[in-house]
């Protein structure tokens, strides 16, 4: 009776098709220690603005980094602080409750500097209430003094449960690659969750308001940054290569509105250029930048101007 022929038995590993990843990570931490600067890196792109003022973040953002193995979505959170307005209780919420819906949690901290107050009460909502892995970023690691290093990294080790960390620099890309793997391992299993070519879900209108306000954070200066607010009143696109954008820049005080108008309105005309190429740059096309200066007393603690705003 013939027999089959016996076959050699295949390499189970050359048949299984590689592993993809794809989930969620949250980027949380206090104000101004870079968050959204690492969001922006990995990215490749401008999706979250950047200054240095505190607080510069006011909305969850959402970043989505896609390559053959994995998909990322970074969720750049507020800084978390002690709010004094409720504006700030918004900020504050926002980012708690995307703790929640995270495969994976990284506290960025400026790791040049011991522990604040803030980041122990972060730490302290960390430990309490995250249930997925937590990584330690130790920001600004450019800025670390070498006679520091064992007593600064220590103080945070004690300070939060983490499964792993990494000293960083955001702005020099010093180790942020070896951070990206820490975070990748840690995702499930699963296809991607976005189309590949897509790296936010931010509409852009929200963006390009987020843009001329970014713009305000860089030119002005003490009480002005905390007290603007944009909103895009108007969006037209009125042909295939022009966009007209009517924006809104929300202040609480006279004072501040001629701040940000300036002197024959050189303030405004210098913030609305920079923002118009900034948009320019994202729609591939013309864009016809109107602005106007608007008063609301006391605009961050008026609960409606809160929800036209979308801070609800």
């Amino acid at each position: 009776m013939p027999r089959r022929k016996q076959e050699s038995p295949k390499d189970p590993s050359a048949e299984s098709p590689p592993v993809h990843r794809a989930g969620f990570c949250a980027i949380v931490g206090r104000p101004n220690v870079g968050k959204s600067t690492l969001l922006n890196l990995y990215v490749g792109a401008k999706v979250t603005i950047v200054s240095d003022k505190p607080q510069t973040t006011r909305r969850v953002v959402r970043g989505i980094l896609t390559r053959p193995d994995a998909q990322i979505v970074f969720v750049d959170t507020p800084g978390i602080h002690r709010p004094i307005h409720p504006l700030g209780k918004f900020m504050v919420r926002s980012a708690a409750d995307t703790l929640d819906d995270v495969d994976v949690v990284v506290f960025v901290v400026d790791g040049s500097k011991m522990p604040t107050r803030e980041d122990e009460d972060i730490a302290e909502m960390l430990n309490d209430r995250v249930r997925v892995p937590v990584l330690l970023a130790l920001n600004k690691v450019d800025l670390l003094k070498r006679d520091a290093i064992g007593e600064i990294t220590q103080a945070f080790f004690d300070l939060v449960e983490h499964e792993d960390w990494m000293r960083i620099s955001a702005t020099k890309k010093d180790n942020t690659d070896k951070l990206l793997e820490m975070i990748l391992t840690r995702l499930p299993e699963g296809p991607a969750l976005f189309p590949e070519d897509e790296i936010t879900d931010t509409p852009m209108q929200f963006l390009a308001a987020e843009l001329v306000r970014e713009q305000l954070l860089i030119n002005t200066r003490q009480e002005i940054p905390h007290s603007i607010a944009v909103q895009v009143d108007e969006w037209e696109e009125r042909s295939a290569q022009l966009t007209y954008v009517s924006a809104t820049i929300w202040v609480e005080k006279d004072s501040q509105k001629a701040i940000v108008i300036g002197e024959r309105g050189s303030m405004l005309k210098k913030v609305g250029q920079a923002a118009r190429k900034e948009i320019e740059a994202w729609l591939g096309h013309q864009v016809y930048l109107e602005l106007i200066v608007k008063v609301r007393q006391q605009w961050r603690r008026d609960d409606r101007m809160l929800r036209e705003l979308g801070y609800e």
